[in-house]
């Protein structure tokens, strides 16, 4: 059990990597933006930011999600499949922008409530480069290039942010200047990786090949936009129900927000793999309740942080006139923390390869998700729209755990897991009822409270006496500098494909969906 720990934690470091720089380069320039934008402006383009990456998911196909899986699999020539993916993509992308540019006007009234045809404009143009910059992005990912892979994202960050700063600081372009930041630097990023990669691409698929990646892919599309649609369809509401502001305010919850993803994005990308290469059925079963404890157990403790300090977050990291969205901070996080445990129940269904239960699942939850945004916003505002949010994904969290528990038990840790998330509950309202909601003696407070957490799991008897020796063999500083020198003198050799059973390759269609899903990523 602990070297399967050991293996999680190593790999998903390695992966969180670029997510993590580019996620603070963004968080420390909150700041300048949030002083030289309006919420208004915020909103709008956060709006259509969100709105290209739900677009993207629909005009891709389900293509890049197949080129995963068909690169491995075993009588398929991986070259032809790179080639067909990349052909078909261009194609769909291409048609897809044509038939949206007319409607900019349109689009643009009903996404930001105001006929805005040149941001909406900017925003379609830029889905072409969004798109094709993905799969550029999974090619160093089925190619295991790591180090390039981390060169390109974190590359790409601070060029777009310094573009950006130009452009919204110096020229004082607004909305206009993030949007334009975001995709012109995409585009001149998107040409060199496709001249270095040109001959790995064609405009012209090979027609069965193709026939057999739609009939894998396309399937996936629903499924994936109707969970994304729950990080979509409330800002509209909001703009709609409530204002544009309001959805800037929302927005801004939302970056805040992005750093449980920040911790739980490591974790995404390295969970399937490492929970497909366990090949005995009862060890997995075993070893998956053990995860999800720990993984909740984690989750949860950086979740009551968001909820104890949002008020100082809010304040140090924004101008004033965006404090208010520190209301709907905890919430959000409570959701990235549902969805993090969805994708971990998607990878236990992917071991029984009934993957069409995933759409019922989150189809439900965006019908939950819209009838509470509908009931809650005009009332609550952005902590209605965080409350449904939250509902939303606990709701397709309770239907995919009775779909995997059907297909493939699993003896969950219900003692400890209750433990975790309910002294976690008590901490926090504790702190939210009784403690100051500001000052430094109020944050003093509200960190003991928070600190408090792991003390009193410790003393309430969470940790087994197997993971208490284990953990004092981790923290031993001998044992930490012997495996920090295994690291440097030995680089992992690629691993090779092992065939149509999909347990071999690292880089999995769950990771590359956690890659995909994560929209601050490419935002900011």
């Amino acid at each position: 059990m602990g070297s399967y720990l050991r293996r999680l934690a190593t790999t998903g470091a390695a992966y969180t990597a670029s997510s993590v720089v580019s996620k603070l380069i963004a968080v420390a320039l909150l700041p300048l933006y949030t002083r030289y934008l309006t919420p208004g402006d915020y909103g709008a383009a956060e709006v259509l930011l969100t709105g290209v990456i739900a677009a993207s998911i629909v005009v891709r196909l389900g293509i890049i999600e197949a080129l995963l899986r068909f690169y491995y699999e075993a009588g398929e020539d991986p070259d032809q499949v790179v080639k067909t993916s990349f052909a078909s993509l261009f194609w769909s992308t291409t048609v897809g922008m044509a038939i949206l540019l007319p409607f900019a006007g349109p689009l643009s009234e009903l996404l930001l409530g105001q006929e805005d045809a040149t941001l909406t404009r900017i925003a379609i143009l830029g889905l072409w480069v969004f798109t094709m910059f993905e799969f550029l992005l999974a090619l160093y990912r089925i190619d295991e290039r790591a180090k390039a892979f981390f060169v390109v994202t974190v590359a790409n960050v601070v060029v777009t942010i310094g573009v950006t700063v130009w452009l919204v600081v110096g020229r004082e372009d607004g909305a206009q200047g993030l949007l334009i930041g975001q995709y012109a630097t995409g585009a001149a990023f998107l040409v060199p990786m496709a001249f270095l990669a040109r001959r790995r691409l064609a405009l012209v698929p090979n027609w069965g090949l193709l026939r057999r990646i739609m009939r894998f892919g396309l399937p996936t599309m629903p499924a994936e936009l109707s969970l994304y649609s729950l990080n979509f369809i409330d800002r509209v509401l909001i703009v709609r129900l409530a204002s544009l502001s309001d959805a800037g305010l929302y927005s801004l919850s939302v970056k805040f927000a992005q750093a449980i993803n920040v911790l739980v994005k490591g974790f995404q990308l390295a969970w399937p793999p490492l929970a497909y290469s366990i090949r005995d059925d009862d060890e997995a079963r075993r070893t998956y309740a053990v995860i999800v404890t720990w993984f909740v157990t984690l989750t949860t403790f950086a979740v009551m942080g968001m909820w104890l300090f949002s008020r100082w977050i809010v304040d140090l990291l924004a101008a004033p006139q965006f404090f208010e969205s520190y209301k709907a901070v905890g919430l959000v996080s409570t959701g990235i923390m549902l969805y993090a445990l969805y994708l971990v129940l998607v990878v236990v269904l992917g071991r029984t390869g009934r993957t069409e239960f995933n759409f019922p699942a989150t189809a439900v939850g965006t019908i939950v998700n819209i009838a509470l945004n509908l009931v809650l916003i005009p009332a609550l505002g952005i902590v209605g729209a965080g409350i449904s949010l939250v509902v939303s994904y606990a709701v397709v969290l309770v239907i995919m755990f009775a779909f995997t528990q059907k297909l493939f038990w699993v003896p969950y840790e219900w003692v400890r897991l209750t433990q975790a998330a309910l002294l976690a509950t008590l901490l926090v309202l504790a702190g939210e009822l009784l403690l100051p909601t500001s000052g430094l003696a109020g944050l003093a407070e509200r960190t003991g409270v928070w600190l408090a957490y792991p003390l009193v799991l410790l003393l309430t008897g969470f940790p087994t006496d197997p993971e208490r020796r284990a953990a004092a063999r981790l923290l031993n500083p001998s044992a930490v500098r012997a495996e920090l020198r295994k690291l440097r003198e030995s680089a992992p050799e690629p691993e090779p494909p092992e065939g149509p059973s999909g347990l071999g390759p690292r880089l999995t269609r769950e990771a590359l969906e956690a890659e995909q899903r994560d929209e601050d990523s490419r935002t900011n």
